[in-house]
């Protein structure tokens, strides 16, 4: 009798480290997705040579009337550099400029000011490799309602970008703060550069989960799918507390965690 009690004894008490590790292992999990989304670091891949790329995403204290005094940004990777113009002399550039993989691809950009202030939005894309430079896309976007983080797609109808080719982008918006001034012109500008991911990679692709393709194009140095796929993310997810810690995650690896709470917003399309 002694013995089976003991035996009683046995099994409940490893039903309760059983049913113990049932109970914290989900908490376990969650801080393990956690600590994996606040990993989600982009680490910028070297910056064209010489003085090609040099550019402006913006962050000085807003000329206009942006909200919070903020500027116009736009959501790239920025490089200081400083070149050698002769044995003697040096110059220092900003370089902004991001990799990408789409033909189409997606670009992201910050707009403090209130629908009112804004007399219009105008994006450009050239092809600076022959001179003169080409225009290959150009067009007036519609205004957002809010200020926020809007988007502009490189439409399909549109030649498609050329692995290895430099684009050189300009987002420019005027501004009128005063009705009873001119309207203001500001504007960020950067460099896109397609390029094709390696075949392990491409591999990896097709069996990888959404969250999962972008940790890959990070990985990869890709920043604008991996910027695209994680804001649409959120846009469909917008509760999400697991993608809102990614998106500060990365937008902190490139400096640009102030924008982190800023709204994803649905625009802008061309007019």
């Amino acid at each position: 009798m002694k013995s089976y009690w003991q035996n009683i004894q046995l099994i409940a008490a490893l039903g309760i480290v059983f049913f113990g590790n049932i109970t914290y292992s989900p908490q376990l999990w969650a801080q393990s997705v956690t600590s994996r989304s606040a990993s989600l670091k982009f680490t910028p891949p070297p910056p064209p040579p010489d003085r090609g790329a040099a550019g402006d995403r913006g962050g000085a204290a807003s000329r206009g009337c942006g909200i919070g005094n903020q500027s116009l940004m736009a959501l790239v990777p920025k490089y200081e550099q400083t070149l050698s113009r002769e044995k003697t002399e040096e110059i220092s550039i900003t370089k902004v400029w991001g990799l990408t993989t789409a033909e189409y691809p997606t670009f992201w950009f910050f707009v403090p000011y209130q629908n009112s202030s804004i007399a219009a939005m105008e994006f450009v894309l050239k092809d600076e490799s022959t001179q003169p430079s080409q225009t290959v896309y150009r067009t007036p976007l519609i205004i957002p309602e809010i200020p926020g983080i809007v988007s502009v797609r490189l439409p399909a109808t549109t030649a498609p970008l050329q692995i290895g080719k430099m684009y050189h982008w300009f987002f420019k918006v005027r501004v009128k703060c005063n009705p009873q001034q001119p309207t203001k012109l500001e504007y960020v500008e950067g460099w896109v550069q397609p390029t094709n991911l390696n075949s392990a990679a491409i591999a990896r692709l097709k069996q990888v989960t959404p969250q999962e393709r972008i940790a890959l194009y990070v990985e990869n140095g890709i920043w604008y799918d991996a910027l695209t796929a994680l804001a649409e993310l959120r846009i469909g997810n917008p509760k999400n507390t697991v993608l809102a810690a990614d998106w500060t995650s990365l937008l902190k690896s490139v400096g640009l965690e102030h924008l982190a709470a800023q709204p994803l917003i649905n625009c802008c399309s061309p007019k």
